[in-house]
């Protein structure tokens, strides 16, 4: 087995880890670091639900290998908010009704916020094909698009 030393922030705070070269940053973040908000669904990267944020864009976690994140910065959903202040998403998500199970949420939560940072999404339509790459069995969608339009219209235009 190859090992290597690693140094890595997880949601602000600095971390040094010496961690089998194989493992996959889903692993990493729900074994080595003990958050289980990170849910891993596929295994194969088509699900979402591992999406976490690394230097500043979504990431499907269950596809990268946790040395390809020395360095960088990794938000978790734990890093977005709190039972007592939810982030802005997660409110938009409550106000919204947007989740029923809540299996693929997180993965959910961390594709909006690079998306909400990013993109402009001015039509539903858009909402829809960015939100593409992340999979909900039990809601619709119908109500996560009426949350990512709210966050869309609060955050007004890029500048």
């Amino acid at each position: 087995m190859s090992e290597k030393t690693i140094t890595v922030s997880v949601n602000g705070l600095s971390m040094t880890r010496t961690i089998e070269a194989r493992m996959l940053l889903s692993d990493f973040i729900r074994e080595e670091l003990g958050l289980t908000g990170t849910h891993v669904g596929c295994e194969h990267g088509v699900c979402g639900a591992c999406t976490v944020i690394l230097d500043g864009r979504s990431a499907r976690s269950c596809l990268t290998l946790v040395v390809q994140a020395e360095g960088m910065e990794i938000e978790t959903i734990e890093g977005q908010g709190s039972i007592d202040k939810l982030g802005s998403v997660q409110e938009a998500f409550r106000q919204h009704h947007g989740l029923q199970c809540g299996f693929c949420t997180p993965g959910f939560i961390m594709a909006i916020t690079d998306l909400i940072r990013h993109h402009p999404l001015e039509t539903d339509e858009e909402i829809r094909e960015a939100l593409s790459g992340n999979i909900c069995r039990c809601t619709g969608y119908e109500n996560i698009v009426n949350a990512v339009r709210e966050l869309a219209i609060e955050r007004g235009p890029l500048r």
